[in-house]
């Protein structure tokens, strides 16, 4: 297909097969230190991978960031990403951090549903401010849960900062890839599912955040979307695809500022 190249991340990245693993073994470490203070599987839906995890900070925490995990779709689980949560629950912050069912099994649009779900029953559990933070395809789904159609008013009101990592938010160029065979998007569901094409949110703080050194659709998605919503836009040197993520797990990173509201 033509676009397959275009959205082929790994291999345009130097090690690329090494990046899973290492994730999942810090994630792994990262809820071993975390004891009784990390709540693994909390249920929000009827099958086995509508579960969240959970991450208190010591004393009161601050309010609450949900990490939603990319993968296009169709790969990986909140497991091999929970280090992710060190940034923001070092500055007082709760994290929860959901899985969700995979393409083909479900389609795009059921997932933005599971998101909103896992959202609303983290906000039931919590007080205080919401953060959302998604990269990739997770970058997509944080922005889907502005919709009123998807997320209640309530929730909605206390969602204060969203960034969107390296997001996929024009969901139409992927039905030109092969992908798409197990995306299953029609266009109809292409242009529903598409951030670009949704009404900017009043109230919150959107930051659009982008390796330079990623593919050129993902810089080019970043732009579209940050223009579109009137987001800040943050190009960040030396950063690919895989790696632009690694400034959640450190607390004193500009984007764990950003996505706190701290700057």
């Amino acid at each position: 297909m033509t676009l397959d190249d275009a959205y082929a991340n790994a291999a345009y990245i130097p090690q690329a097969e090494d990046y899973p693993p290492r994730w999942a073994a810090q994630a792994a470490a990262f809820r071993d230190a975390q004891g009784a203070r990390g709540q693994i599987g909390v249920r929000y839906g009827p099958s086995d991978r509508q579960v969240f995890d959970f991450f208190q900070p010591t004393g009161v925490s601050r309010g609450t960031m949900m990490f939603v995990h990319g993968g296009y779709w169709k790969a990986f689980d909140a497991s091999s990403f929970s280090h992710l949560a060190a940034g923001a629950l070092a500055r007082g912050w709760a994290v929860a951090l959901p899985s969700y069912d995979l393409c083909p099994d479900v389609r795009i649009s059921e997932i933005s549903t599971q998101i909103a779900a896992a959202l609303t029953e983290v906000a039931n559990r919590t007080q205080g401010p919401i953060a959302l933070a998604g990269h990739s395809a997770g970058g997509h789904l944080v922005a889907r849960m502005t919709d009123p159609l998807l997320v209640s008013g309530d929730v909605r009101d206390r969602i204060e900062q969203i960034v969107a990592i390296s997001p996929v938010a024009d969901l139409t160029p992927l039905l030109q890839t092969s992908m798409n065979e197990i995306l299953q998007l029609d266009a109809a569901e292409a242009e529903a599912e598409s951030p670009v094409n949704m009404s900017p949110p009043h109230g919150v703080n959107v930051a659009v955040w982008v390796g330079s050194e990623e593919r050129p659709v993902f810089l080019e998605q970043a732009e579209a979307f940050a223009r579109t919503w009137g987001a800040r836009h943050v190009v960040v040197e030396g950063k690919h695809h895989f790696d632009i993520i690694d400034g959640l797990a450190d607390p004193e990173s500009d984007l764990v500022a950003a996505l706190l509201g701290l700057k």
